[in-house]
C-alpha cells in the first residue's frame, strides 16, 4: 500500500490536534496503514496541501481542498467516533 499523508489540524495546531494525531497513529497502526501524519494549524493546510491525501480537522475547514476533509470532533467528544474512524479508514484504503 502507498504511504498516505494525513493533515491533522485544529485552530492553533497544538491541543486538540494532538489528541486526534495520537488517535490516528493508533488507528493506522491497528489497520496496517502506512501514514505520514502532519499536525498543523487550520491556516497552514493550504501550504501543506501538495501531496496530502486527507485532512482530519477539529475545526471548520472553510475552504475547498483537493482531498477529503473529515471533521474530527468525535475524537474529543466520543460521540460518533466509530463512524468517523470508518470514514477515515475508507478514505485511506481507496
Amino acid at each position: 500500500m502507498i504511504k498516505k499523508t494525513i493533515l491533522v489540524a485544529c485552530g492553533a495546531g497544538i491541543a486538540t490536534s494532538t489528541v486526534v494525531n495520537e488517535a490516528l497513529k493508533t488507528l493506522c497502526k491497528e489497520n496496517k496503514i502506512d501514514a505520514n501524519l502532519i499536525q498543523c494549524k487550520i491556516t497552514e493546510v493550504s501550504s501543506l496541501a501538495d501531496g496530502a491525501d486527507l485532512l482530519v480537522s477539529t475545526t471548520i475547514a472553510n475552504k475547498e481542498y483537493p482531498f477529503p476533509v473529515i471533521n474530527a470532533r468525535a475524537f474529543l467528544t466520543g460521540i460518533g467516533i466509530e463512524e468517523v474512524k470508518q470514514r477515515i479508514l475508507a478514505e485511506l484504503t481507496k
